[in-house]
């Protein structure tokens, strides 16, 4: 067996693995902070520590939080094209759920938010808060979770692609599950941005909902 180091192919390739994890501890990380602590003590704290916490504190949060969804899938993106003769039907699916998270940070999470601070901001400065703010606010939390529902079946397949594959991206059988799979996802994806929350409205919800769809997700992929 050759040895590899950091200066060569395989030492590059690991690097890039190396900050995907970095990357995304950091980003999934930040989303169930988010989730499962912010989110809570929001709706206990008064107006005033809210607002508060919603022009400094959040801010910052979301700089990490956008920023490592970004490296997060630009150094997975590096990571497929590497392995792209031998991608796994578990590896598509986790790339697909984090791909969807993803867009959802930057094209709904973010700019809703960056409205709900801008407002919070002007109503501290004495004026009048923002009338795009109340819809902002809901759409960012429905996105957010969301996102925190496919993170529980998007890490479980990352994992199971390098100890336990399905099977081949390329082998029919795969192929069958994988639309079976994405008729799933985009549902849910599609509820993420015009639906409502139902069962994700609470913690306890939102991760049970992941066990479930986990659990369904894998259930497809043994079934066809």
């Amino acid at each position: 067996m050759d040895n590899i180091t950091l200066f060569t192919a395989g030492g590059i390739d690991y690097l890039f693995r190396w900050g995907h994890f970095l990357a995304g501890v950091t980003w999934i990380g930040l989303l169930y902070y988010f989730n499962f602590i912010q989110g809570e003590y929001f709706k206990e704290a008064d107006a005033a520590h809210r607002s508060g916490a919603i022009q400094k504190l959040v801010p910052r949060a979301l700089w990490w939080f956008r920023w490592g969804a970004m490296f997060t899938f630009l150094t997975g993106v590096v990571l497929l094209g590497n392995r792209h003769q031998g991608l796994t039907l578990d590896i598509g699916i986790g790339a697909t759920l984090g791909t969807i998270m993803f867009l959802n940070v930057w094209m709904i999470i973010w700019p809703n938010q960056k409205i709900v601070i801008a407002s919070a901001t002007q109503v501290a400065q004495g004026g009048e808060a923002l009338p795009e703010a109340a819809a902002a606010a809901p759409k960012a939390a429905l996105a957010s979770r969301t996102n925190t529902l496919f993170s529980l079946p998007m890490l479980y397949f990352m994992g199971s692609s390098a100890h336990m594959p399905s099977g081949m991206l390329t082998d029919p059988a795969s192929s069958n599950a994988l639309i079976a799979i994405m008729v799933v996802v985009f549902a849910l994806a599609i509820n993420g941005i015009v639906g409502k929350q139902g069962p994700l409205t609470t913690v306890r919800g939102v991760i049970v909902s992941g066990f479930v769809l986990t659990a369904v997700l894998y259930g497809l992929t043994v079934a066809l």
